[in-house]
């Protein structure tokens, strides 16, 4: 199936119902397939050039995971590393395979993820912060600063959608939603090894 029919880690899991880290276990030392745009009207020098393009990308992806399965062990020797990846697993965005992000109310839960994140990656995160259309921004982003160590203008706002929507509201979020967010494909790859060997060690 990886060679004959093309498919990728993320295929063959789908296909197999098994995880990736065992997949990829089983397939490491098997050739990437070159999958990609092999129709329509560009050039056959641009064709070549985009899927070239996209093998390096998918090999560099997969080194990083398979990087992720053997660091696992070593970081896993500080407990809350696993704190850490099962946070992720529970409230981390798993969407897009090239942003590591997660949100929460709690001032002590993105502080620590924000904590771990800044350990695994010389990135510079990103901070976003929902919030309701009574809510004191300047207060909010005082406060949120202080907690994550950064100037309170690094704190980007967004208002939330439905904010306008609760005036009688009972329950409110005091401190508005942070997220944590780090545009980082390789990191993502690592984390997903991570969040895929804890899972492995749960079973």
């Amino acid at each position: 199936m990886r060679i004959k029919r093309k498919l990728t880690i993320d295929e063959l899991a789908e296909c197999l119902a098994l995880s990736r880290s065992t997949v990829y276990y089983w397939v490491r030392d098997l050739p990437i397939p070159s999958s990609g745009p092999g129709g329509g009207f560009a050039p056959a020098a641009s064709r070549r050039g985009n899927i070239a393009m996209q093998v390096k990308y998918r090999r560099m992806r997969e080194e990083a995971y398979r990087e992720g399965l053997e660091s696992f062990a070593e970081l896993a020797e500080d407990p809350t590393f696993r704190d850490f990846i099962s946070l992720y697993i529970a409230e981390g965005f798993k969407r897009n395979r090239n942003v590591v992000s997660i949100a929460n109310s709690d001032p002590a839960v993105v502080r620590f993820a924000t904590g771990w994140l800044r350990r695994l990656t010389d990135r510079r995160p990103k901070f976003y912060l929902q919030y309701h259309a009574d809510q004191d921004l300047d207060d909010l982003r005082a406060s949120w600063a202080i907690t994550l160590d950064i100037e309170p203008e690094a704190i980007r706002l967004q208002r939330k959608s439905n904010s306008n929507q609760m005036t009688g509201r009972i329950w409110r979020c005091k401190h508005g939603v942070m997220t944590t967010r780090l545009d980082d494909t390789l990191l993502r790859a690592r984390v997903q090894a991570w969040m895929d060997r804890l899972k492995t060690d749960w079973l």
